[in-house]
C-alpha cells in the first residue's frame, strides 16, 4: 500500500513531529545505554551526549541529512583495553582523538573529492557493507527478544516480542494516518503495556530516581597509550558512517556525495564532545535509519525533537531517563527484527535499482564471500585480533570487499562512475548549488 513521503526540508506541526522523534529516540536506546555499560561510562552521559552530537551533526551538515548520532558499537573492544590502565577519563582523550580523525578525514574528502570512495566501493561492495550491518543486527535483535530475566519465562519474552513484532507491521502495512508514520512507537507501546500485565516491568527504579538532576560527567586525561590504542578505530568507523549516508541517500534520492565531509565532520564533532564530557565514540546510527525506512518521514525537523528528548532524559530528568530504562529487552528485540530487517533488504533493493549483474561470478564473489565472513563473525561475537586492536565482522566485509574489487579481473560497470540514485540530476544539482553559494556567497561555481 502506498505511503506518504516527509520529504528532508519538509516541516511538520509539532504535535506530529514529537510523535516521531520519540520514535527514534526510543530506536536508538537500548544501544545507547548498552555500550556506556560495556565500556563503563555513565549511561546517563551517553544519553544525553547522543542528543548533543545529534545536535552538532544537523548544524554540521545543515539540516540537509536525516541522521541520529550515538555511541558505536566498533570501539567497544579497544576501550575496555584501554580503560583496564588508562580509566574513563585517560579513554576520554583517546575518544578527542578519535574525533579528531573524523575531522580530519572529513577535510581530505573536502579536498580531494568523492571521486576515489565511488572507485573504491562501487555499488556491489557498498550493497554487500550494508547487508552486513543489518544482518549483522540479527544476532542483536533475536537475544533482546529472546531475553528472559530471572523469574520470568521464556513464553512471556516470546509474547512481549511477537506482539511488538506484528504491531510494528501491521501498522507499517495497514495503518491510517498516525497510525503508519509511527509504527515502531506503537508498537513498543503496546508490547511494553503487555510487559507490564505480565510483571516483566519493575518500577522500583523509577520511585527511587529524582524529579531533576544532572549526570556525573568525566573530564579526559591524556593518555598516550589510549589515544594510539583507541583513536585509530574512527577510521573503520569511518566506511561505516560512508555506507549508512549513502543508505539515506537511497532512501531519500538524494546524491550527498557533495555534503559527505560535512557529514563526517558533524560525527568527529559529535566524538569530539561525547570524549570531553565521558561518553563513548559516536557514529550514525542503523537503527534509526531503519525506522525512516519503516515511516518514510525524513523531515530533519524530526531529529531535533529527538536530540532535544535524549538532551532531557540523559541530561536532567532521572526519573524519565528510569521510567525508559525499565522497558524490557523483548520489547525493543521485537520491533529491532524489523528495522534491522529492513536495512539488509536496502542492500537487495540498492543492486536492482542499480542494475548490478549479479550473474557475473565476479560480483557474486564480492558480495557473498565477505559478506558470509563477516556475518559469521559478529554472530559468533569474535572479531580478528591484530596487535592491540581487533577488527570487527563489518570492517572485515569492508576491507575484503574493496580488496576484491581492486585484485579481481575486470570491474564493476560502476566503478570510477558517481553512484546515483534512480532520479532526476536536478536534484543533485540543486543540492550542490546549496552548498557552494552558502560557501562562496553568491558565486556560483556551476553545477555539482
Amino acid at each position: 500500500m502506498g505511503k506518504r513521503v516527509v520529504d528532508v526540508e519538509e516541516r511538520l506541526p509539532w504535535y506530529q513531529a514529537l510523535p516521531l522523534g520519540l520514535q527514534h529516540f526510543l530506536s536508538m536506546f537500548g544501544a545507547t545505554v548498552l555500550v556506556p555499560m560495556l565500556m563503563g561510562f555513565s549511561p546517563s552521559v551517553s544519553v544525553m551526549c547522543s542528543g548533543i552530537g545529534t545536535a552538532l551533526y544537523l548544524v554540521a551538515t545543515k539540516g540537509k541529512i536525516p541522521s541520529y548520532l550515538g555511541p558505536s558499537f566498533s570501539f567497544v573492544g579497544p576501550v575496555v583495553i584501554a580503560s583496564a590502565t588508562a580509566g574513563v577519563a585517560g579513554v576520554g582523550s583517546a575518544i578527542v582523538g578519535a574525533g579528531l580523525v573524523f575531522v580530519v578525514c572529513a577535510l581530505v574528502v573536502r579536498k580531494t573529492g568523492t571521486r576515489w570512495i565511488d572507485r573504491l566501493i562501487p555499488t556491489v561492495v557498498m550493497a554487500e557493507i550494508i547487508f552486513v550491518i543489518g544482518c549483522g543486527l540479527a544476532t542483536t535483535a533475536v537475544s533482546e527478544a529472546l531475553t528472559v530475566p530471572e523469574g520470568e519465562t521464556l513464553w512471556q519474552a516470546l509474547v512481549v516480542a511477537g506482539v511488538a513484532f506484528f504491531v510494528v507491521v501491521l501498522c507499517t502495512c495497514f495503518g491510517k494516518r498516525v497510525l503508519n508514520t509511527i509504527p515502531v512507537l506503537v508498537g513498543a507501546a503496546v508490547a511494553y503495556g503487555l510487559s507490564c500485565a505480565f510483571g516483566m516491568v519493575d518500577f522500583t527504579p523509577v520511585a527511587e530516581a529524582a524529579w531533576i538532576g544532572l549526570p556525573e560527567f568525566t573530564l579526559p586525561v591524556v593518555d598516550v597509550t589510549a589515544i594510539v590504542l583507541v583513536s585509530p578505530i574512527a577510521i573503520i568507523v569511518v566506511i561505516e558512517h560512508i555506507g549508512h549516508l549513502f543508505v539515506i541517500g537511497e532512501m531519500t534520492h538524494r546524491n550527498y556525495n557533495p555534503i559527505l565531509w560535512r557529514s563526517l565532520l558533524g560525527d568527529g564533532l559529535a566524538t569530539t564532545v561525547a570524549g570531553l564530557l565521558g561518553a563513548p565514540p559516536a557514529t550514525t546510527f542503523a537503527e534509526n535509519i531503519g525506522v525512516l525506512n519503516v515511516t518514510r518521514v525524513y523531515s530533519t525537523q524530526v531529529f531535533w525533537y529527538a536530540a532535544v528528548t535524549a538532551f532531557i532524559v540523559g541530561g536532567f530528568c532521572p526519573k524519565l531517563g528510569a521510567l525508559v530504562g525499565t522497558i524490557p529487552d523483548p520489547v525493543i528485540g521485537g520491533v529491532s527484527i524489523v528495522i534491522f530487517g529492513l536495512i539488509a533488504c536496502n542492500a537487495l533493493k540498492m543492486l536492482v535499482e542499480h542494475a548490478v549483474d549479479m550473474t557475473d561470478s565476479r560480483n557474486l564473489i564480492i558480495f557473498g564471500g565477505p559478506a558470509i565472513a563477516a556475518i559469521g563473525m559478529q554472530s559468533m561475537g569474535v572479531s580478528i585480533p591484530v596487535g592491540e586492536y581487533s577488527v570487527p565482522g563489518l570492517a572485515v566485509a569492508a576491507l575484503l570487499g574493496i580488496v576484491l574489487n581492486l585484485v579481481l579481473p575486470g570491474r564493476s560497470a560502476d566503478a570510477g562512475a558517481e553512484k546515483v540514485p534512480p532520479v532526476p540530476r536536478e536534484s543533485y544539482d540543486d543540492l550542490a548549488r546549496d552548498f557552494e553559494r552558502a560557501e562562496n556567497g553568491s558565486n556560483e561555481k556551476g553545477q555539482a
